[in-house]
């Protein structure tokens, strides 16, 4: 059977190397964020609306929100992108 090529795929091993870092209660799922604060993206399995993993470790700065989630512009290279992702996977 051919091996799927999604988006995960491969990195599934290299985001649950630390498990003691992905427990955490319910202030870390409600944390609120201010707009032009900067903020660290971690993706974290398991929960909704995952960013991709290629922009794990990036920092950038929060524009508005979108309902439970946070625009964020990422500087990718030349380009800045703009990514919306929820509260749960930043710092």
């Amino acid at each position: 059977m051919k091996r799927s090529l999604g988006q995960i795929s491969k990195r599934s091993r290299l985001l649950r190397k630390r498990v003691t870092e992905r427990r955490f209660g319910l202030s870390k799922l409600l944390k609120k964020f201010k707009v032009g604060e900067n903020v660290t993206v971690t993706p974290k399995m398991g929960y909704a609306g995952m960013p991709h993993p290629r922009y794990r470790g990036r920092s950038g700065v929060i524009l508005s929100t979108r309902g439970k989630a946070y625009v964020i512009s990422i500087r990718d290279h030349d380009a800045m992108k703009q990514l919306i992702i929820p509260s749960v996977h930043l710092q």
